[in-house]
């Protein structure tokens, strides 16, 4: 099912699939768009950086969505150098969100 969001002013679309969600490149998704994808098991999203970003979601913002969403276990996507060294920003995680990297894979 496709999930319509924003990047800056450009329409975007993340999909959900059975308990999997995938949306990144995102800054905004309306409430009825969050409505389809709440309680997944799996949500992938974006977290770019830490400070304020015009077309993507910077961490707050990223576990401020990801609470709306309320899933099992989070991946964070599309991550800048900026946000910070990978081991460090884990432990600052809740326990069900983790920082996704190159090759990982992830169980659906």
């Amino acid at each position: 099912m496709p999930v319509k969001g924003l990047h800056f002013k450009l329409d975007v679309f993340g999909f959900r699939l059975n308990d999997f969600c995938y949306t990144t490149d995102i800054n905004y998704m309306p409430e009825k768009e969050i409505d389809k994808i709440k309680g997944v098991k799996t949500l992938v999203v974006n977290a770019l950086r830490i400070e304020p970003h015009y077309s993507h979601f910077n961490l707050e913002e990223a576990l401020e969505f990801i609470k709306k969403i309320n899933p099992e276990r989070a991946y964070l996507t599309h991550i800048s150098h900026m946000l910070g060294f990978h081991a460090e920003v884990q432990k600052q995680l809740p326990e069900n969100v983790f920082l996704a990297y190159d090759n990982l894979k992830i169980t659906i």
